[in-house]
């Protein structure tokens, strides 16, 4: 098995070393073995430190995190917390996609001020879609 030191992972993952050790630490990821006196990981670790980064991302703290790379299917309580999340970020997505269509509007708007545009205000969400 080829496993990858810890400067090659900081690099392709884009996080620094002291944050994959730090992650070691937490217990989210864990080295295989040591390259001299470099931790080495398996390339799925790459996999690991994706879904951490995006869980991040969305809001989650380290402590879900954990809790979500431990759970099994018989974890109602995490799957409760995961569903809860899950509505969330859904907001959180509906609001950056809203502001992200107004913003693509204002950008070529003739409307002076912009942000009193009609279109402007629907696709911000201020006003209903007549």
């Amino acid at each position: 098995m080829t496993l990858l030191d810890i400067g090659e992972v900081a690099g392709r993952s884009g996080l620094a070393a002291s944050a994959l050790r730090f992650y070691e630490r937490k217990g989210l990821i864990q080295a295989e073995g040591r390259n001299g006196l470099r931790r080495a990981y398996r390339p799925e670790t790459l996999e690991r430190l994706a879904l951490i980064t995006c869980a991040r991302d969305a809001g989650f703290t380290l402590s879900e995190i954990a809790a979500f790379l431990r759970a099994g299917p018989a974890d109602t309580g995490l799957r409760e917390r995961m569903a809860a999340k899950e509505r969330e970020v859904s907001r959180k997505v509906a609001q950056l996609t809203r502001l992200r269509d107004s913003l693509r509007h204002a950008a070529v708007c003739e409307h002076d001020p912009f942000v009193e545009c009609p279109e402007f205000k629907q696709a911000l969400g201020r006003v209903p879609e007549g």
